[in-house]
């Protein structure tokens, strides 16, 4: 169908309009300051995130390398898994507008200590602390903050250990401090959060008898962390009265090889 004549003539009129109010100096001053200006917040953003990603990458390496080395020494893996997250621009706007802090890079990089975060999940909770330990040994690692869910959880039932910590990052123009959030938990602390996730939040869970259930849950799992540390560390015990027996047995057998 053919657009009617006159509309045609309308929008070719405004085109021009257009063109000849960009012809103004002043008008075209104002665009490119206002375009300016948001191009330099649109970088200082990305240079905030890279930074963010950049600190999160150099403690996902730390936690590899002490797991590996704390395995060499001690034959066994106190990191069940690593997980890194990048804080969405809507999940960091939503928890600004929520403290009533103005949105800016500034502010960002001031108030939200978790625009990067790593999850380290154990096997079991004495693993938590040797961790927490071994990061707070690190020279260039400074611990600005630590908030101990395992020894007192919250009302829900959720445990975790949480530090955020200030990395360096060495960028061409310098050093920058950077903030990480770390979240230490056992398998089974992870198991339960996962899905009280999902249950509370995603269902909009706000029946108390139901609340009530997960907060048994949660119970019940802290008991079971607690039995299999129990168990292992029986179970290293027995095994080092073993070893101790077998040096006993090899100092005797060295004692009785005849003298010449």
């Amino acid at each position: 169908m053919e657009r009617p004549e006159g509309n045609t003539t309308l929008k070719v009129f405004e085109d021009t309009e257009i063109m000849d109010q960009l012809q103004d100096p002043r008008l075209m001053q104002m665009l490119l300051k206002g375009a300016n200006n948001v191009l330099d917040v649109m970088l200082d953003y990305k240079q905030l995130m890279f930074a963010a990603s950049a600190a999160m990458k150099i403690v996902k390496t730390k936690l590899e390398i002490l797991d590996t080395e704390f395995k060499m020494t001690h034959n066994r893996d106190p990191i069940h898994s690593i997980q890194t997250r990048l804080k969405s621009q809507a999940s960091i706007l939503e928890k600004m507008a929520k403290r009533g802090i103005e949105p800016t890079t500034e502010n960002m990089e001031r108030y939200v200590s978790d625009l990067a975060g790593v999850r380290v999940i154990c096997g079991y909770v004495d693993d938590i602390y040797t961790i927490e330990h071994l990061l707070a040994e690190q020279d260039d690692l400074e611990i600005l903050e630590r908030k101990d869910y395992i020894v007192s959880p919250k009302k829900s039932g959720y445990r975790s250990l949480h530090l955020i910590l200030q990395v360096p990052v060495f960028l061409p123009g310098g050093i920058r401090k950077t903030k990480v959030e770390v979240q230490l938990r056992t398998i089974g602390m992870d198991f339960w959060a996962a899905l009280e996730h999902e249950i509370r939040y995603k269902k909009n869970l706000d029946n108390e008898m139901l609340l009530k259930r997960l907060e048994s849950c949660a119970e019940v799992i802290a008991r079971t962390d607690q039995e299999m540390q129990s168990i292992r560390t029986e179970m290293e015990a027995h095994e080092n009265q073993q070893k101790d027996m077998e040096l006993i047995l090899e100092k005797l057998r060295r004692f009785d090889v005849p003298l010449p």
